[in-house]
């Protein structure tokens, strides 16, 4: 606290010492007596003052302490400083960034009812240079002087004071029919490094008449008390504030970062936080049914987003061939181009081969009939190659699912034989076949493990930062956006009794924006109606919450965010 707790010990003693000579007097003449009463008095009164005094220090210091806002610090000190000193005004400077400055943060005069700065009226003043143009330090400013010598400075009257320039105090008094005459200057230090980080000016002490005094030596230990304790808890709140600026920008460079990774998935997670609040915030004030009694506070709320930011983390350790892969076939390069060389090898070994059936038949006198049916024949079987690349490049985009039929089919086309640099081999390769043969999507069941495999790298990434107390649910309401209410979700396999709200959230944000992104390698973004269908699945399916998805779209939040995310051909509902 600002005093100890013996110098209230004192002062308790001072009022009970004086109590009890008041019992002692009583066998003593009159002027005797008087004159004894007036000390007493005098000392119970300062001994209660005094008392007042720090029991007021004692819950600003408790105040301050608990205080993280600064502009709401700043109004603190400068109106409890007022208050010590029954001062009429006040000036509160912070010192800038670069330390080259003083900055007008509070500027206050009750008997004009100016209150500028803070939760007041912005402050348009130049600030107070601490250097002048040659380099030197300006101590022609006496804030500045303060700031630079860290000293208090007591004034009986600015008009009459040397060494200081008060132009501007003048200038003031002049436009306004002020007088400035009393000035206390503190300096506020850091105790922790010493540094200054700003100056309190206080202006005009008042006695109980109004008339403007001077400010006491008392005033200097009380203002002074007040501001140190002021600066520490400034500091300690620009800590704070630092603190989760840097963690603010940490998890968006780290969302940056996944989003960037794949120019095809860039904006998924800031859509996915977009839509998980605009669904929180639904929640929050709705006054009826289930939802009824979900109020999610500020911090709650922005847990809410930052897992959002989050829930994909664990994509900086995928593989970019896996994130990126447009078609089946693509590796570094789509290997469709590969097989349709391939064909067209194929295609020529079938005509060098009619030709030279051709010629033999011209050499032995074959009728033109005959040689007719040879060319059909080829021209036929080039027709059938051109409608199995076609089948191929259409199997390889994954757009549709394929049937056993399909993979049948494709099996049996692989079994033609291709003659490639003299040696004779299937026309599809062992990898080509099984890329092929993908039933949904573009990703192998070796690939698809590895693409789901972020999921657990997320889990364990963010239950490895040390998460602040109100966000240390982060990691759960993040991980669980893979997780299905049936069970068969991944990375854990949770089930609907594990799976929080905020999770449920998630994941209906999730897999929305997912269905409906315009931006995939491999599929148009899905329209509304198409979107909704395959979501309706996964309700019967026991994958999604039925009830938080009415919820969604009885409130509409799926046209609200269509208005802002989806292309205009997709809203068709």
């Amino acid at each position: 606290m600002f005093i100890n707790s013996n110098s209230k010990e004192i002062n308790n003693l001072l009022i009970s010492v004086a109590d009890k000579i008041q019992k002692l007097s009583a066998d003593l003449d009159d002027n005797k007596i008087a004159s004894i009463n007036l000390i007493l008095e005098t000392i119970k009164t300062f001994g209660e003052k005094k008392t007042e005094q720090i029991s007021h220090l004692n819950e600003i210091g408790a105040a301050l302490s608990t205080e993280t806002e600064v502009d709401n610090l700043l109004d603190m000190i400068i109106s409890k400083g007022k208050l010590f000193t029954n001062a009429d005004g006040g000036t509160l400077y912070m010192m800038s960034e670069d330390e080259k400055s003083l900055l007008f943060r509070i500027v206050e005069t009750d008997s004009l009812g100016i209150k500028m700065g803070a939760n007041g009226e912005k402050i348009s003043w130049s600030p107070l240079p601490i250097y002048l143009e040659d380099g030197s330090y300006n101590h022609q400013m006496v804030a500045v002087h303060c700031a630079i010598e860290s000293k208090i400075i007591n004034f009986e009257d600015v008009y009459n004071c040397e060494g200081f320039n008060f132009e501007g105090t003048k200038k003031f008094d002049a436009s306004t029919g002020f007088r400035s005459q009393s000035m206390l200057v503190v300096p506020m230090i850091n105790n922790n490094n010493k540094d200054v980080i700003g100056v309190l000016q206080l202006l005009n002490a008042r006695n109980s008449d109004g008339d403007a005094i001077g400010f006491t030596k008392e005033d200097e230990k009380l203002v002074m008390s007040l501001t140190s304790q002021a600066a520490i808890a400034i500091t300690n709140a620009k800590m704070i504030h630092d603190l989760k600026e840097l963690l603010e920008s940490f998890i968006k460079s780290i969302a940056f970062a996944v989003d960037q990774k794949s120019p095809y998935t860039g904006g998924h997670v800031e859509k996915v936080a977009i839509l998980s609040l605009m669904i929180a915030d639904a929640l929050n004030r709705t006054a009826s049914g289930k939802y009824a009694d979900i109020k999610y506070t500020e911090d709650e709320l922005d847990e809410i987003r930052i897992s959002a930011l989050m829930h994909d983390v664990g994509k900086i350790t995928t593989p970019q061939h896996v994130m990126d892969k447009a078609t089946k076939l693509e590796t570094v390069y789509d290997r469709v181009n590969a097989i349709r060389i391939k064909f067209e090898l194929f295609k020529r070994d079938l005509e060098i081969e009619m030709l030279h059936k051709k010629i033999k038949l011209i050499e032995s006198g074959t009728s033109s009939d005959e040689i007719k049916l040879v060319e059909d024949a080829l021209e036929k079987e080039i027709d059938i190659l051109d409608e199995e690349i076609y089948f191929l490049v259409v199997s390889n985009v994954g757009g549709e699912f394929m049937t056993n039929e399909h993979i049948k089919r494709i099996e049996e086309i692989a079994q033609r034989k291709v003659k490639i640099n003299g040696m004779e081999q299937n026309i599809l390769s062992d990898f080509e076949v099984h890329n092929l043969c993908i039933r949904k999507g573009t990703l192998t069941d070796e690939e698809l493990a590895v693409m789901r495999d972020h999921a657990r790298v997320s889990n364990e990434m963010l239950d490895a930062l040390p998460f602040p107390k109100h966000l240390k649910r982060v990691p759960g309401i993040a991980g669980g956006h893979h997780e299905k209410l049936n069970g068969k979700g991944y990375p854990k396999g949770l089930t609907s009794d594990d799976l929080s709200l905020e999770s449920r959230i998630l994941a209906l944000a999730d897999i929305f924006e997912a269905l409906s992104a315009s931006d995939r390698p491999y599929k148009d973004g899905k329209k509304m109606s198409e979107v909704m269908k395959i979501i309706s699945f996964m309700i019967k399916d026991g994958e999604l919450d039925g009830d938080l998805v009415q919820f969604f779209y009885d409130e509409n939040l799926h046209i609200k965010y269509a208005e802002q995310c989806f292309k205009p051909e997709q809203i068709d509902v």
